[in-house]
């Protein structure tokens, strides 16, 4: 099965994801800077996410470009993917309705969490159908190394929230600095792969 058709149907997705997160932000209805000031939070928690979904579609983009085709396996495990993204906007919405309260940093960490879990099952996935690349595998290993210790972090920043939400928001900003600039070792392996 072509690629093309999971590329654009994850594109739309994602763009739909970043369109229901900005709704959020209610417009004041005055003209006074003061009235900005109670929606930092959920300007804040909307950058942060707007980040998080701009990193998936990287990354996503840089791991579909290895493939000239799909398998039932990869359409799954991108469903998989796009269902956790899809829930990135109601946890920014209450996290930054609610000024960052514990439980809200919480779940916010519960959805990232599950979104990095599937995304490492969609690289799985991809990398169990380009056996044929071994470089593919070396670089997409690089990609577990980067993914454990984002999930580890991750995982700490659960309990922490209940403890000191900052800690957990510089965890979150932290995870996202990490895998701001794409991995550019699959596009190495690919030309590799292909001489």
């Amino acid at each position: 099965m072509n690629k093309t058709r999971l590329e654009a149907f994850s594109d739309g997705v994602l763009a739909i994801i970043i369109t229901i997160m900005v709704l959020e932000i209610k417009v004041p209805h005055g003209a006074e800077w003061s009235q900005l000031r109670p929606l930092l939070p959920t300007f804040l928690s909307y950058l942060l996410s707007f980040v998080y979904v701009g990193i998936y579609w990287g990354n996503h983009h840089h791991l579909l470009h290895s493939l000239k085709n799909i398998s039932s396996a990869i359409i799954w495990a991108n469903l998989s993917l796009l269902f956790c993204l899809s829930l990135i906007p109601f946890a920014t919405g209450w996290m930054g309705e609610n000024e960052f309260a514990s439980n809200t940093v919480f779940l916010y960490g519960i959805v990232l969490l599950s979104c990095s879990i599937t995304f490492f099952i969609l690289q799985k996935a991809v990398e169990q159908h380009r056996r044929d690349i071994k470089q593919l595998k070396t670089a997409l290993n690089s990609l577990d190394k980067k993914g454990i210790a984002s999930t580890i972090a991750n995982i700490c920043a659960l309990p922490l929230a209940y403890v000191s939400i900052i800690i957990s928001g510089v965890i979150f900003v932290a995870i996202a600095i990490v895998w701001l600039v794409p991995d550019k070792n699959i596009e190495r392996a690919l030309m590799e792969g292909e001489e």
